[in-house]
């Protein structure tokens, strides 16, 4: 267990990987996030830098929420984001369909097994496990 400062507060805290907080400022993160899906609730057409204002949260904490896939805009929504990998217009995650589809078949292309059965030749072990004797 490592022993940290929180990026929040400034106290320490044991740190277990994730996010550096500390138990306090995430139960507080969390709350703001609340808020937020609460007001984009009441507000779908309401502008990133206006929910950020009105929540008192920075737009690029939206944003990792909504990269996050832990918020996402309607399709009237003025706020998108784009995919990182070919710029197209999103609404919540990281990538679009298009992109998603192609890195879901390139990864499971890459981890599929070989049609043709590979068997291990066994190791030829013949005298090396033997006791030896010395001859005085």
């Amino acid at each position: 267990m490592e022993v940290r400062n929180c990026k929040g507060c400034g106290r320490l805290f044991n740190y277990n990987g994730g996010t550096p907080l500390c138990a306090g400022c995430i139960a507080k993160l969390e709350d703001k996030f609340q808020a937020v899906k609460e007001f984009l609730r009441d507000n779908p057409n309401a502008s990133l830098k206006t929910v950020s204002e009105e929540n008192d949260v920075s737009v690029k904490q939206i944003k990792q929420w909504v990269r996050e896939e832990r918020l996402s805009f309607t399709e009237e929504s003025q706020i998108t984001l784009e995919c990182e990998n070919c710029g197209a217009k999103i609404l919540t995650g990281r990538f679009c369909e298009k992109c998603k589809t192609v890195l879901h078949n390139d990864l499971s292309g890459a981890i599929r097994k070989p049609s043709g059965t590979l068997t291990a030749k066994p190791k030829d072990n013949h005298g090396k496990d033997r006791m030896r004797y010395l001859d005085n």
